[in-house]
């Protein structure tokens, strides 16, 4: 759809769908709701690495428990593509709205039902196989977490700030990991390692039970996105929007698919990055509380940082603060990890600050306006769903995978990881890279073959106006 021919200038309000646009409203719910559903999934991500291998799994040999252990953080993303092809489809069969608050009880009940596990000791292999099965409810809900949060906000967002409002999405997820490692941090520094093992560690899943009743509250008043309202009222929700979506944006959801592979970044930083420097085989003697700082740092500053990206992707496009967000932070995981193997705090503070906190954010504050926008509303979250998840699962073991190939006692475990990093980052890059650009498309035309970018003067002008129009 191009620009309507008339002799008034056209305005930013005749790009998008007519009716109510609450883009401020939807922002705060995408953000407050990824940040208390990854809250949710990173704490099970810092006790994987800290405190299961010592709980849920035999004693034997300490490789073989830390294995299992991240093992067990993988299988969580094993069900994502599972809830995607569930709640992508719901998503765009029963709305934006529907599916978050599904995703939100079904997260936070799940978590909560890990601070009552019992250990290994108590009743042995029982105990890994209930957590494994939570972890499997917690992938499967966080599946339609972001595609839906994203596809709410890029479709509520004035034309030509989509970038902007989208990125507080990512804003949230980075507060969830302040938020997850700012409560084992006191509880790591002020008990005993015996109660903190014992029972100190359970405190942060019981606070769940804060994302039921949080979540419904805020995303209760949220109303529906004026696009998705018209594809219902002219009946264009398609019957079944998975096999749509794989007809129609097959190409676009391998690309997003090879892009979600950055999950390798938040993989070395927050997972294999916390073995490596607090478990004892690797000998590298890092306290818990320490290294549960490093991660929070970079993660102040990129909340910082996400929204100033977010409108440079609006006035620059999508694909450059991707490509060297990717390439970037891949470069930097060498030195980060090379930090950590020199037993230097400071300097696992600086490397994480810059590779996590600053460089990786291209990539992380624009994607889910990109990822959004690569797609037309009829199949928007089932196709961002179903694409993003299969990506991130590949991902899934990584930790694992690194365990093997750079096992304690081993060396140039910093080389090895960081290899393997550096080339995922780069398949990332060039993913973006043929792909469409998006940030000058209105919503009609997201994800069409024949839609014609608006002329960037043009788009400027739009923008202008709209920094100060349909913000509800």
């Amino acid at each position: 759809m191009s620009l309507p021919k008339t002799s008034i200038r056209p305005t930013a309000a005749d790009h998008e769908p007519q009716g109510a646009h609450a883009p401020r409203r939807a922002a705060a719910s995408g953000w407050i709701g990824s940040a208390l559903e990854y809250y949710d999934f990173f704490i099970y991500a810092q006790a994987a690495a800290l405190i299961f291998p010592q709980l849920f799994f035999p004693k034997g040999d300490p490789q073989v428990a830390l294995v299992a252990s991240l093992a067990t953080y993988g299988v969580g993303y094993v069900a994502r593509p599972i809830g995607a092809f569930f709640l992508g489809r719901w998503g765009d069969t029963h709305g934006r709205k529907n599916v978050l608050v599904l995703c939100m009880l079904m997260m936070g009940l799940s978590t909560l039902a890990v601070a009552f596990l019992p250990t290994y000791a108590q009743v042995g292999v029982l105990a890994p196989a209930l957590l494994v099965l939570l972890r499997l409810v917690q992938g499967f809900a966080v599946a339609g977490e972001l595609s839906g949060a994203s596809s709410m906000i890029v479709e509520h967002a004035p034309f030509g700030r989509r970038g902007y409002f989208a990125s507080f999405t990512l804003q949230g997820t980075q507060f969830g990991q302040i938020l997850a490692a700012a409560i084992f941090i006191p509880m790591a520094r002020l008990l005993p390692d015996q109660a903190f093992t014992s029972w100190g560690w359970r405190v942060p899943f019981v606070l769940s039970v804060v994302v039921v009743v949080a979540g419904w509250l805020i995303r209760r008043r949220v109303p529906e996105t004026p696009a998705f309202k018209e594809e219902t009222e002219t009946a264009a929700v398609p019957e079944n929007p998975i096999v749509v979506a794989f007809r129609e944006s097959g190409g676009n959801m391998i690309r997003v698919m090879l892009m979600a592979l950055m999950n390798v970044i938040p993989t070395v930083t927050t997972i294999f990055g916390a073995a490596y420097a607090t478990q004892a085989a690797y000998g590298i003697g890092f306290h818990k509380d320490v290294y549960l700082w490093i991660p929070v740092v970079g993660n102040i500053v990129a909340v910082v940082v996400i929204p100033w990206v977010g409108t440079l992707g609006d006035r620059f496009g999508r694909r450059i603060p991707i490509v060297v967000g990717a390439v970037g932070s891949g470069v930097m995981s060498f030195g980060y990890l090379w930090a950590i193997s020199q037993h230097s705090v400071t300097l696992a503070i600086v490397f994480s600050i810059v590779m996590w906190g600053l460089v990786y954010q291209g990539y992380n504050a624009t994607f889910p306006s990109f990822f959004a926008e690569l797609f037309p509303t009829r199949t928007r979250v089932t196709s961002m769903a179903i694409a993003q998840n299969i990506g991130t699962m590949l991902t899934a073991f990584l930790p694992a995978i690194f365990a093997l190939v750079a096992p304690p006692g081993s060396i140039g475990i910093p080389m090895r990881i960081g290899a393997i990093t550096l080339a995922i980052t780069v398949v990332c890059a060039l993913a973006a890279l043929s792909a469409r650009e998006t940030y000058r498309l209105h919503v009609h035309d997201l994800g069409e073959r024949d839609g014609v970018p608006i002329p960037r003067p043009e788009y400027l002008r739009l923008r202008r106006e709209a920094g100060g129009s349909q913000l509800g």
